[in-house]
């Protein structure tokens, strides 16, 4: 199995390279891609150091599956060459998501869609990703009509200089911004770029790809994504109307029964889902769990995971562990 993983010196891509690791992902020979400011650097993994070669390198290396990092622009440049030479690309940008012929993963609710004949694969956003893992078993016992969302997001989800803006703020040093606006004691609800609608991208794709991972456009998904001063995992209010009733009881097994999924939702210990918590951990988690008051058949959901990892890296390593472990590739 000879797997290249594009964007490797990024910050998505080496949380991919740590999760490969742990889960002990069958690799015979790995290739580390970056841009080419990066090639002839050393990453080390598995206690071996692997020299970083450019993206023309790894196509002629003919790979068994490329996991993306790189970007959308990268990705929709280089992915098909990729399929071209026979290599599954599984894609982490928002390149390929809403593309009609390529299909949109969260192995745990639709990895069965996937067959050889799938050489583009895409990798859902973060935070849509955290919130489909709790109202996929939802939606199939209630069926959704209504999901209303507001998401309190890492900086970590922009990228390293965004980190770092938050750390040299909180140290109180002056450099460059990735926001427009200081981050540190500070929300700003403003993430990604602004579309004609109002909206920003972050808060179409937690819309478009929510009914596209679920399958159903009949979905309703309003939402509303704020970047808060936390280094690591996203948060969201979650608040779903179904079409059918529900009992609180059979919601919180469903969910503590749902592969990934783990409930921490004791109010007389003050337990509940925190980032702090959720950070470097694969789960998504769940809490707060009440019936939403003002309306029939509702019900309100905080959830919270680690973005880099099961919105991100993890995601993408188990949809490559799926088709492995299928003969998909």
């Amino acid at each position: 199995m000879k797997v290249a993983v594009v964007g490797a010196t990024g910050l998505v891509g080496n949380v991919m390279l740590n999760v490969l690791e742990e889960r002990n992902f069958p690799i015979d020979e790995l290739l580390v891609v970056a841009s080419e400011r990066s090639v002839g650097k050393t990453i080390m993994f598995k206690g071996n150091d692997y020299k970083v070669i450019s993206i023309s390198e790894a196509i002629s290396k003919r790979p068994d599956i490329a996991l993306f990092s790189a970007g959308g622009s990268t990705s929709l440049e280089w992915a098909p060459k990729f399929a071209e030479v026979g290599t599954t690309v599984i894609d982490n940008s928002s390149a390929w998501r809403m593309d009609l012929d390529k299909k949109l993963v969260v192995p745990e609710i639709n990895a069965q869609e996937l067959n050889k004949t799938d050489k583009i694969i895409a990798n859902p956003n973060c935070s849509t990703i955290q919130m489909v893992m709790a109202l996929a078993p939802l939606h199939k016992t209630y069926k959704i009509k209504r999901i209303v969302v507001s998401t309190y997001q890492s900086v970590s989800g922009t990228g390293v200089k965004a980190v770092e803006q938050l750390e040299n703020e909180i140290l109180g040093k002056k450099a460059e911004m990735a926001y427009p606006y200081p981050i540190h004691k500070n929300a700003i609800p403003h993430c990604d770029v602004f579309e004609e609608n109002g909206y920003t991208k972050e808060e179409m794709k937690l819309v478009r790809e929510t009914q596209k991972i679920l399958g159903d456009s009949t979905i309703a998904v309003t939402a509303t994504a704020v970047r808060i001063p936390t280094a690591g995992g996203h948060s969201e209010a979650v608040n779903v109307e179904f079409e059918n009733d529900f009992d609180l009881g059979a919601v919180r097994k469903l969910l503590s029964e749902t592969e990934g999924v783990v409930v921490q939702d004791n109010l007389d210990v003050n337990l509940y889902p925190m980032p702090m918590y959720a950070n470097g951990k694969d789960d998504v988690f769940v809490g707060r769990i009440r019936r939403d008051t003002s309306q029939p058949n509702s019900l309100n959901l905080w959830i919270v995971s680690d973005n880099l990892r099961k919105g991100a890296a993890t995601n993408t390593v188990q949809i490559a562990e799926y088709l492995v472990s299928e003969g998909l590739v």
